[in-house]
């Protein structure tokens, strides 16, 4: 079996996964909003099966269970040992043939195209007409695997950081494989440094305008027409924080300027400033300040 692209077959969804590779699901990140990542744990038995080319990049993080594992990519077999500490790749629109003896419980990340050629072309300063991973059957990175951990915990907690914090991981890892994992084409760009006064200005108002509705990595790139990596790049650069902990920050700011309202109810603070309930503004204040809302207030 040779490898395919997509001109010569139909991609297949993450979600027609289980029709090649029967499993059963333990988490996964459906219903959650995500944008460009998906998650999905499952628990595996031995098996040998064909998958058709998929229309995501697929990271395959193995939590469970040691088997030796042969795989056929691109019209070779390569095959070693695979178990927890351990992921494989596979690249999209590529056809594959996988065979382990043994039980097994892994995680599945599924990365768009559409999000790896947009991270690539704002790293490399030009358009990017194709992006490939290499072939890895079993790689080792701590990088890799603390992002597989996050999104996977996220997706099975449901977490109170939801959407912008799984967009945040998907770019962090998208970046990682482009830099260490993919071949691709074009140049890196060289811009300013940071943001300037006019654009960080402008991001602040857009942000303090909209605190109380979610926000996204691609809105706040969008404000200064710039890459998501670009614009993470930049703001960092400018404030010592990405997009994400940037926001947070907002949030933090305006919480407890409200805070020293009086007769403010702590539920309404929370939908202002974008919170999805108290509970998630106690978490996540107290994670940031050492105490909760309400101890904040009563120290006032």
């Amino acid at each position: 079996m040779t490898g395919t692209t997509q001109n010569d077959a139909r991609l297949i969804e993450p979600d027609e996964l289980p029709i090649w590779v029967p499993g059963k699901v333990l988490c996964e990140s459906k219903g959650l909003g995500w944008k460009d990542v998906a998650q999905r744990t499952y628990r595996y038995h031995g098996q040998d099966v064909e998958i058709p080319p998929m229309n995501t990049f697929m990271i395959v993080q193995y939590r469970k269970g040691d088997t030796p594992m042969d795989r056929q990519f691109d019209g070779r077999w390569t095959r070693t040992q695979c178990g927890p500490g351990h992921f494989s790749l596979l690249s999209h629109s590529m056809q594959s043939h996988w065979n382990w003896t043994e039980g097994l419980v892994v995680s599945h990340l599924y990365l768009t195209d559409a999000l790896m050629t947009r991270v690539a072309r704002d790293i490399r300063g030009k358009d990017v007409a194709r992006v490939s991973l290499h072939d890895v059957l079993q790689g080792s990175d701590p990088v890799i695997s603390h992002i597989a951990d996050q999104l996977t915990m996220e997706a099975a907690g449901g977490g109170p950081a939801g959407e912008l914090y799984a967009e945040a991981l998907s770019v962090q890892l998208a970046v990682h494989l482009l830099r260490n994992y993919a071949s691709i084409e074009g140049r890196k760009g060289s811009g300013p440094a940071g943001l300037s006064q006019r654009q960080l200005a402008l991001l602040e108002e857009y942000i303090d305008a909209r605190l109380h509705e979610p926000l996204s990595l691609d809105q706040l790139a969008g404000v200064l027409h710039l890459g998501v990596w670009t614009f993470n790049r930049r703001l960092r650069e400018s404030v010592g924080l990405p997009g994400y902990a940037f926001v947070q920050r907002k949030r933090m700011e305006r919480a407890c300027a409200m805070l020293r309202e009086p007769g403010r109810a702590l539920k309404d603070i929370a939908a202002a400033c974008g919170f999805t309930d108290q509970a998630h503004m106690t978490r996540s204040f107290r994670k940031a300040m050492g105490v909760t809302p309400g101890q904040y207030r009563s120290a006032l």
